[in-house]
């Protein structure tokens, strides 16, 4: 009986193991069979939510994932704040600067980075994607390329907390990343509780979409860290790093500090592992696993969080630290989800 006593225990330590995996966390991943029809978007952050309105719009108008994530964080791009946008926090030169970047189902994809005074970066990042050669153009290049499309060029005009935060980082000029300060200035407003000034200081407004037809898309907007060296360049613009889709397996993006997603290629790394059979969560737990292994003790310091959809319509995110959220809208919910995190 040996061979039926084995097959017992697998098969009771198999059943354990879906128990387990079904309970893995059902508060923070959805699960949506995809059914044609059955369109999802998910974005980054509480700013999300209204970003997926606009989004929404497209996706049950039977329009294409790669313009519901367009014109869905066009809005947070439009919206005076600090985090994206020409409102936003400036680099240490007072000078505002944008990353932008956007995929289709078809691995088009195209992307501007440092790009000045327009004021919707990722729709210059689809005409680069559609009308050249290119993947990815930067500086007085992607501006030019902006204006001979027909972007205005705009005046660069701070949000008044954008301008407060640069007044009082101007008097010590010390950058220092703050964890979650998205967050934080729900309760405490533009001056965090360690004075520490700058909303939104790494913050990215990223939009995954699945439409009704199942095809996938991404887009990723910001304006990078507040108070930056002239010339950082961060993950957000960066296929592969800030945002990647493969519409056989899903599509990531990312937020947080794009140092350190550059260094794992995060976006691709967890449409990997869901290629290889990892749920969207699992896959962006497993990459943010690599990311505190690299980093040790200085993990703690820094925030990086990936959120996924795969081409089943699931949905996963996962954070280093805690308090960060991703919107979903579907056809029976509208909601924001708080992740799990490593600590």
């Amino acid at each position: 009986m040996p061979g039926r006593r084995k097959f017992l225990q697998t098969s009771l330590f198999g059943g354990i193991a879906v128990l387990l995996r079904k309970n893995i966390s059902p508060l923070t991943e959805v699960e949506q069979p995809f059914t044609k029809g059955n369109p999802i978007v998910i974005s980054t952050w509480n700013t999300g939510l209204e970003a997926n309105k606009a989004a929404w719009k497209i996706l049950v108008a039977n329009g294409r994932a790669l313009d519901a994530v367009e014109e869905g964080v066009k809005v947070t791009e439009t919206s005076l704040n600090c985090c994206v946008g020409l409102g936003a926090n400036p680099d240490r030169d007072g000078f505002v600067t944008l990353d932008a970047s956007i995929m289709d189902e078809s691995f088009n994809c195209g992307s501007v980075a440092f790009l000045e005074r327009i004021m919707h970066p990722i729709s210059v990042a689809r005409r680069v994607m559609e009308k050249t050669p290119h993947v990815m153009l930067v500086g007085s290049g992607a501006q030019q390329f902006a204006i001979a499309e027909g972007f205005p060029i705009e005046e660069q005009k701070l949000s008044p907390d954008a301008h407060k935060n640069y007044e009082q980082w101007l008097k010590t000029s010390e950058y220092k990343p703050v964890i979650n300060i998205e967050n934080l200035q729900k309760t405490h407003g533009p001056s965090t509780p360690t004075g520490q000034s700058g909303e939104f200081n790494h913050d990215t407004i990223g939009m995954l979409a699945m439409d009704a037809n199942g095809n996938l898309s991404g887009s990723c907007t910001t304006s990078g860290m507040g108070f930056k060296m002239r010339g950082r360049v961060g993950d957000s613009p960066i296929i592969g790093a800030g945002l990647f889709v493969d519409n056989s397996v899903g599509a990531c993006v990312a937020t947080g500090q794009g140092e350190d997603i550059i260094r794992i290629s995060g976006s691709h790394t967890v449409v990997e592992l869901m290629r290889h059979g990892l749920s969207p969560q699992e896959a962006c737990k497993k990459a943010i696993e690599r990311i505190v292994k690299i980093k040790k003790a200085k993990a703690k310091e820094i925030q990086v969080a990936f959120i996924a959809l795969n081409n089943k319509g699931q949905v996963g995110a996962f954070a280093i630290h805690k308090e960060f959220d991703y919107a979903v809208h579907t056809n029976t919910e509208e909601k924001l989800i708080k992740s799990p995190s490593w600590f």
